[in-house]
């Protein structure tokens, strides 16, 4: 009787184990372990993230969103802005990459350029930040109201002081530019009085909280056109650039100063078009009055400045 009920209860255990996978098999609920398998999957795809540059601090757009990273790809942090919005207005990059000069990454603070709103010709401009390392994120608006942006850039000098600048309503070879700053971190943004030119922007920047560029002429430049302010932007004044005879025409596209010893050093590259030493040269200036003038010190290989 014994071996009756033993053969019985076999049969019983062998009949649930062939009915368990195909109830598993004919339905769409996958069983403990397919469960765990699928975790390991979804693991493995965190950890496949790569960042865009072999640097600690850095960034990806796999998986169609961005993420960050402070620990060269260990670990990382989603950032709650929708890719797309990254990439809105008339220059839309390539979108493999963040647009250049959109984003700022340091050791203390992430922060993030983008658009949005349904009226195309009415964007508003935010900017996300993190000041934990990506663990909480914080919303602020820059201007409620712009149009399709062409250039952009974000930047801060310290925990406090930083600044944006955006470019839009291109028609041929004008547009719109303006500064905007911001004393608290980012929480809030002030524009700076607007510069008057409508040439299309190159570059610009602060190299301090008073002293800030702007350099203008994309489409084929003869002369490099660079303003100045000394008062975070209250007044911008043109600066004199004194390009020797030999290198004008050559010499035509002013980047953003920088500061070198007692004094401030700007190089000026060749546009676009230049086809001077193979297009790589570029020229090196020298202002001792804090970017007002400047004089011609050399030709150089200049590394790439901000």
């Amino acid at each position: 009787m014994k071996m009756l009920i033993g053969v019985v209860t076999s049969i019983m255990i062998v009949g649930l184990i062939v009915a368990t996978i195909y109830f598993y098999q004919s339905s769409n609920i996958p069983s403990p372990e397919q469960n765990q398998l699928s975790g390991n999957i979804n693991k493995e795809k965190v950890e496949q993230l790569q960042p865009i540059s072999n640097t600690n601090i850095s960034y990806t757009l796999q998986n169609d969103e961005l993420s960050i990273t402070f620990n060269n790809g260990l670990s990382w942090r989603k950032v709650p802005v929708e890719k797309d919005h990254l990439f809105k207005g008339e220059y839309k990059g390539n979108k493999q990459e963040l647009i250049e000069k959109s984003y700022f990454l340091s050791d203390d603070m992430a922060a993030f350029l983008y658009t949005e709103g349904e009226n195309v010709d009415h964007q508003k401009v935010i900017v996300a930040y993190s000041k934990d390392k990506g663990a909480t994120w914080k919303n602020s608006v820059v201007t409620e109201k712009f149009s399709p942006m062409r250039y952009r850039k974000i930047d801060f000098l310290n925990e406090n002081f930083g600044y944006v600048i955006i470019s839009g309503g291109r028609t041929m070879s004008f547009e719109s530019s303006h500064i905007f700053v911001t004393h608290d971190g980012g929480v809030s943004w002030k524009e700076t009085a607007n510069s008057g030119v409508t040439s299309l922007i190159s570059d610009g920047g602060f190299i301090d909280e008073t002293t800030g560029f702007l350099s203008f002429g994309t489409i084929n430049p003869t002369a490099p056109e660079l303003y100045f302010t000394h008062n975070t932007g209250e007044t911008w004044r043109r600066a004199t650039i004194s390009v020797p005879e030999k290198y004008q025409q050559i010499f035509v596209s002013a980047e953003i100063p920088i500061k070198e010893g007692n004094h401030l050093a700007i190089y000026v590259n060749q546009g676009h078009q230049g086809d001077y030493e193979g297009g790589k040269i570029k020229g090196k200036f020298i202002s001792e009055d804090k970017g007002k003038t400047w004089e011609f010190e050399k030709e150089d290989q200049a590394i790439e400045t901000k």
